[in-house]
C-alpha cells in the first residue's frame, strides 16, 4: 500500500465511498422520519464502527498475532486505549443510572456476566477458533466489507457452533452456570476504587507490553494518506471504539455483534423438531440476548450490516478492498475456527466485542475472566497453526 496506488484510484471508487456514505445517512434519516430511533443510532453507530476497526485493523486475534510474532505492541495497546476510556464513559454514565453502587442494582442492561466453568470454556474455545479462523467475528464482518469472501464461509460455521450450543445449554446451565455469582465490581469497591483497580491493571499491562515491544516507526504522511490510506495508530482506534461504545450503551445497548447471529440461529433451530423446548434461565442472563427472531431487522442485525457497509467504505480509498475466495485446503480450518466461536460466543454469552470490550467497560469481573482465558485459549491456536 503506497501513494502511487492511492491517488491512482479511479474516480468512482472514491465517488463510491460518498455514495454509501449518502446511503446510509439517507436510509438513517429515513428510520428516524419513522420514529424508530433506535434502528437509525443502530445503523449510524455501526458503520461508524465498522470504519474505525477497519482504518485500525482492530482484530484481536490480528493484534494478539503481531505481538507474538513481531513484539508490535501498538496493537495491543490501542486495545488497553479504548478499555481504559470505555471503564470511564461507562462509569460517567453509571452514576446517573446507579448512584448507589452498594445498593443491590445493576447498571441497566450493560454486560455483566457470571463467573463459572461456562464462561471458562466458552471464552478458550472462542480464542481457540479465533485463532483457526484468522480473526474474531467483529474483524471477520469488516473484512467482508475488504471483500474477503472467507468470512461467508466462518459466519455459517458460526452459526452451526451456536445451534451446538443450543443442545448443549440446558445441561451447561443446570451444571455449571444455576447458581454462579454475578460479579460487578462497583457493588464491593465503589466506582472509584473500580476503576482505580481496574486502570492500574491496565496501565500494568501497559508497561509489560512496552518493555517487550519492538515496534517500527512509522513514517510521516500527507493528512490525506493517514487518515484515508495508512492504518490508524491503534491509540486513535481505541477511543474512537471507546466513544462509541459509550453512546451505543446510553442510546441502545452494549456493543456486541453476536446477538443476531445466535437470534437467527435460534430461530433456524426452532424449526427442528430435536431443538430444545425450553431454554433454562437463557432469556434471564446479562450479554449478547439471543431470541426467536419475530422481525426481520433488529438493532444489533442492523449494526451488523452497517459494519460491513462502513468497513466497505473505509477500505475503498486505502485500496484494502481486494475481493478473494479461500482455498479449498483453508475450508476445514475456517469451518472449525467459525464453530468453535460460535459454540464459545453461546457458553459465554457473547464474544471479544459483548464480553471483553463491554464486560471491562462495564466492571464486570466476567469480562476479565474472558480476556484471561480467550487469551489462553488464542495462543494456543497460534501455536497449532504454527505446525
Amino acid at each position: 500500500m503506497n501513494a502511487v496506488n492511492t491517488f491512482s484510484l479511479p474516480s468512482f471508487g472514491r465517488m463510491s465511498v460518498a455514495v454509501v456514505i449518502v446511503i446510509l445517512l439517507a436510509i438513517a434519516a429515513w428510520l428516524l422520519h419513522k420514529q424508530n430511533s433506535q434502528l437509525s443510532f443502530s445503523l449510524l453507530s455501526g458503520a461508524a464502527f465498522g470504519y474505525v476497526i477497519q482504518r485500525s485493523r482492530f482484530c484481536f486475534y490480528c493484534i494478539s498475532r503481531d505481538f507474538i510474532e513481531r513484539r508490535e505492541a501498538r496493537g495491543l495497546l490501542g486495545l488497553i486505549a479504548a478499555l481504559a476510556v470505555g471503564l470511564l464513559g461507562y462509569h460517567a454514565v453509571f452514576g446517573v443510572f446507579v448512584p448507589d453502587t452498594a445498593s443491590g442494582r445493576l447498571p441497566p442492561g450493560a454486560h455483566i456476566g457470571a463467573i463459572s466453568w461456562a464462561l471458562v470454556f466458552g471464552a478458550t474455545a472462542f480464542g481457540l477458533g479465533m485463532a483457526l479462523a484468522g480473526s474474531c467475528i467483529s474483524a471477520v464482518l469488516y473484512r467482508i466489507g475488504e471483500g474477503a469472501f472467507s468470512g461467508l464461509v466462518v459466519l455459517p460455521s458460526v452459526l452451526l457452533g451456536f445451534l451446538l450450543g443450543f443442545y448443549c445449554w440446558n445441561t451447561v446451565y443446570l451444571q455449571f452456570m444455576q447458581q454462579s455469582p454475578t460479579i460487578w465490581l462497583p457493588a464491593t469497591l465503589g466506582y472509584s476504587g473500580a476503576l482505580l483497580v481496574q486502570l492500574t491493571a491496565l496501565a500494568g499491562l501497559a508497561i509489560l507490553l512496552l518493555k517487550f515491544a519492538r515496534d517500527k516507526a512509522q513514517l510521516a504522511t500527507t493528512p490525506y494518506q493517514a487518515i484515508f490510506v495508512q492504518r490508524w495508530p491503534a491509540y486513535v482506534g481505541g477511543i474512537l471504539v471507546a466513544l462509541i461504545a459509550t453512546l451505543a450503551y446510553l442510546r441502545v445497548a452494549p456493543l456486541g455483534v453476536t446477538a443476531e447471529l445466535g437470534s437467527i440461529s435460534r430461530s433456524l433451530g426452532s424449526g427442528l423438531s430435536s431443538f430444545p423446548e425450553r431454554l433454562e434461565g437463557l432469556d434471564s442472563l446479562r450479554g449478547c440476548a439471543t431470541v426467536v427472531k419475530e422481525t426481520l431487522l433488529s438493532n444489533n442485525g442492523v449494526f451488523i450490516l452497517a459494519l460491513v457497509a462502513g468497513a466497505f467504505a473505509a477500505a475503498l480509498p486505502a485500496g484494502d478492498f481486494k475481493p478473494s475466495i479461500p482455498k479449498l485446503k483453508e475450508l476445514p480450518r475456517l469451518i472449525a475456527g467459525g464453530v468453535l466461536m460460535g459454540f464459545g460466543a453461546m457458553l459465554a454469552l457473547g464474544c471479544t466485542v459483548g464480553v471483553l470490550l463491554s464486560g471491562i467497560m462495564a466492571s464486570a469481573l466476567s469480562g476479565w475472566v474472558f480476556l484471561i482465558f480467550c487469551s489462553a485459549g488464542l495462543y494456543v491456536g497460534w501455536w497449532f497453526r504454527q505446525r
